[in-house]
């Protein structure tokens, strides 16, 4: 008992330093603004939508439409790169673009995929290479399942315009309707806001660097200056590697959350989540398994040794053996999951939960926990992370 009070009282010590000292990263106000940052500008620049897609042929109607109407006043183009897709992606993005009256779909086709390539950077990369992008100002790099709002780029170049951004990205709203969504999503959102504070993302003085996927809006010059993808052609993390590639060569970015920049991809339960996660935990720590003990451990302490020892002290309460180190154990428990569960509710706000979903912390860490190891264990059986059907080795 005596251990187990000394270890709640080790993780109540490490809530209050990861509140006030890891970034503010539990805050969910680091947000794309809700209008567009335009009163200066005069002249907007150019920009090209490029949509990697491989199978997306049943979610396109969902989400090409609004990319089709935004209302961007500068020149806009359309690029879907279709990656060897066998549902007839191609047609269903051509059909929606004719049926568009303000924009048309441009398809171009990626050729097989080189050695040493992640498929999802190839794609992006044949539709940066083509020549309907190749005189655009700004690229925004979107994937096939998000839905954006019509002034989408008016807010992102407007805000990179006025911040003089060289990225800018938002953190999509992702789905989260079933029970395991709902317990393992916003979760997801809040553990990644833990690893890439987005305060210390968004400060050109601190080293971290981190972008999501869905949304990426880069300038080109910038992109040509670090050696466009093929600076990052292997990463299967793409995201925070361009981020990192950009912030090395000195220009700025910016990462927040957009409640109307959504996914329409759901998860399927359990399942989905985990392999969302499990295929790129372990590339996340460098393949290094001292890393992975110190994850491990670290997210033990933090997240499981407080209620372990809330209901180890309860128990020896109610039996009443070791009472004094029982009352010890429960204090300190009660005290690191208060604090834990205060640090998750902004998120679980932001996903429409409640208080009670907060507490539930402890159990999706016990999740990803597991989805980490699973992670490691498909890397030494020689299949590491994947993009839409595609496994690769390290």
């Amino acid at each position: 008992m005596k251990v187990l009070t000394g270890l709640a009282v080790a993780a109540a010590g490490a809530w209050v330093w990861l509140l006030v000292g890891r970034g503010w990263f539990w805050r969910t106000d680091v947000q794309l603004p809700a209008s567009p940052l335009d009163a200066s500008l005069t002249r907007w620049p150019s920009a090209t939508v490029i949509v990697p897609a491989r199978n997306e042929a049943r979610v396109l109607p969902s989400t090409l439409p609004a990319l089709l109407s935004q209302d961007y006043p500068g020149r806009l183009q359309l690029v879907v790169v279709d990656d060897s897709s066998t549902d007839g992606t191609s047609d269903v993005a051509l059909g929606l673009g004719a049926r568009s009256v303000a924009r048309e779909v441009n398809v171009v086709t990626a050729p097989p995929l080189p050695h040493g390539w992640a498929g999802k950077v190839w794609a992006m990369h044949t539709g940066v290479a083509s020549e309907l992008a190749r005189e655009c100002a700004y690229i925004l790099l979107t994937d096939a399942d998000i839905a954006h709002p019509s002034d989408l780029l008016r807010r992102l170049i407007g805000m990179a315009e006025h911040n003089d951004l060289d990225l800018a990205s938002v953190m999509a709203h992702l789905r989260a309707t079933t029970p395991f969504e709902r317990l393992l999503v916003p979760a997801f959102v809040y553990f990644f806001g833990l690893l890439y504070p987005f305060r210390w993302s968004n400060d050109p003085n601190r080293g971290t660097a981190a972008a999501a996927g869905g949304c990426v809006l880069v300038r080109r010059r910038m992109l040509e200056r670090i050696g466009g993808l093929e600076s990052i052609r292997s990463q299967i993390i793409d995201d925070c590697a361009l981020a990192a590639r950009i912030k090395q060569a000195g220009g700025r970015t910016w990462l927040g959350l957009g409640h109307d920049v959504r996914s329409e991809r759901g998860y399927a339960g359990l399942s989905g989540v985990w392999h969302v996660v499990a295929r790129t935990a372990y590339t996340q720590l460098a393949y290094s398994p001292l890393r992975l003990l110190g994850t491990v451990v670290a997210l033990l302490l933090a997240f499981a040794a407080p209620p372990v020892a809330v209901a180890a002290g309860g128990v020896g309460l109610v039996i009443g053996t070791e009472t004094g180190p029982a009352a010890a154990a429960l204090a300190a428990g009660i005290l690191g999951w208060t604090l834990m569960t205060f640090s998750y509710l902004p998120m679980t706000r932001w996903y429409g939960g409640s208080l009670l979903r907060a507490v539930t912390l402890p159990l999706s860490a016990a999740i990803y926990v597991a989805m980490t190891l699973d992670s490691a264990r498909r890397h030494y059986r020689g299949v590491g992370g994947g993009w839409k059907g595609r496994t690769y080795s390290r």
